[in-house]
């Protein structure tokens, strides 16, 4: 299997955020669409709204941010 091909089925299955089931994919989205900081991916996909606050997803939306704008950096 291709290894493109793996990553965007693990992001479709992997939940960034477990309180509220929101997959890696839908963050990513967010973060390619626009979405900056961990607040504007919290109010886009609801992540970080669950019963931990962000306290589990957080660092790792901010990580994906951060990847991000690393992997688009002219």
């Amino acid at each position: 299997m291709d290894n493109n091909l793996n990553e965007v089925v693990l992001d479709k299955l992997t939940k960034t955020c477990r309180c509220r089931a929101i997959s890696r994919a839908k963050i990513k989205e967010a973060i390619k669409n626009g979405a900056s900081t961990f607040e504007e991916v919290k109010e886009i996909t609801g992540a970080g709204k669950g019963s931990c606050k962000g306290a589990n997803c957080s660092y790792i939306i901010n990580e994906l941010i951060k990847k991000h704008k690393e992997e688009n950096e002219i």
